[in-house]
């Protein structure tokens, strides 16, 4: 006489037909526009913070592009507010006002929760 066993499965639900995937992708695309947009707003804190004369048009032009990139539009004295442009020290006195690097270090701090607080949306459908 001879023993069979069967331990054959039925595979269902969102990590089978696809639904787990597709909340993943919606969560790093939202994921990737809401870092964008809270680091734009770090950027315009920033530079009210700095700057001395501000006209408006370089905060006007500091805008996010593709949902995911924060720009400055190619404002062509952005690099020299700054601080990483040709004509800043030594050249001239002026070191720049160091807004981006300022923004990119405190979005750093913010992302983890940022990233926590939206996953608990997304996770009941994964």
């Amino acid at each position: 006489m001879s023993m069979l066993l069967d331990v054959s499965t039925h595979r269902s639900g969102p990590i089978f037909d696809g639904r787990a995937r597709a909340a993943a992708n919606a969560y790093v695309d939202r994921l990737e526009r809401d870092l964008a947009n809270e680091g734009l707003n770090i950027l315009k804190d920033e530079m009210h913070a700095a700057f001395r004369n501000p006209t408006g048009y370089y905060e006007s032009r500091c805008v996010v592009v593709d949902g995911h990139k924060i720009w400055d539009s190619r404002v062509v004295y952005g690099p020299w507010l700054a601080g990483v442009g040709s004509r800043n020290f030594p050249v001239t006195k002026f070191k720049g006002y160091h807004h981006w690097t300022n923004t990119r270090r405190r979005l750093n701090e913010r992302k983890q929760g940022i990233g926590e607080r939206l996953l608990r949306r997304y996770t009941g459908r994964m």
